[in-house]
């Protein structure tokens, strides 16, 4: 399994910078968008993969950690979600500004043919 979500976030990661090397604002976007998934990805997998795990215990005395999932990284990747999506909304209405005033989308303003 942690293979699979090795390769995935490899690939995710991966087309994340190819389209962030693009000469278009709208695929530069999509492609912070991809690299934010993947790191997120990467931070929720470092908390361990638990299946039918409490994140939780209210029980006293000594505690065995590998009994139990890890709730950091699931929050910090709340928090980073909820982020990304606030950043991603000033990006796109700066995109649509910087359009209607320059009248192309590329990144250096330049139209190539």
């Amino acid at each position: 399994m942690e293979a699979v979500i090795a390769i995935a976030m490899g690939i995710m990661f991966g087309a994340g910078v190819w389209l962030l090397l693009r000469p278009r604002t709208f695929q530069v976007i999509t492609g912070l968008l991809l690299v934010s998934y993947a790191v997120n990805l990467f931070i929720f997998i470092m908390g361990r993969l638990t299946l039918n795990r409490p994140p939780l215990t209210l029980a006293e005395g000594t505690i065995d950690p590998a009994l139990y999932a890890d709730p950091m990284p699931q929050a910090l990747v709340l928090t980073a979600i909820v982020i990304g999506f606030a950043t991603t909304a000033l990006y796109l209405v700066v995109m649509i500004g910087a359009r209607g005033l320059t009248g192309t989308d590329h990144v250096d303003g330049k139209e190539t043919h």
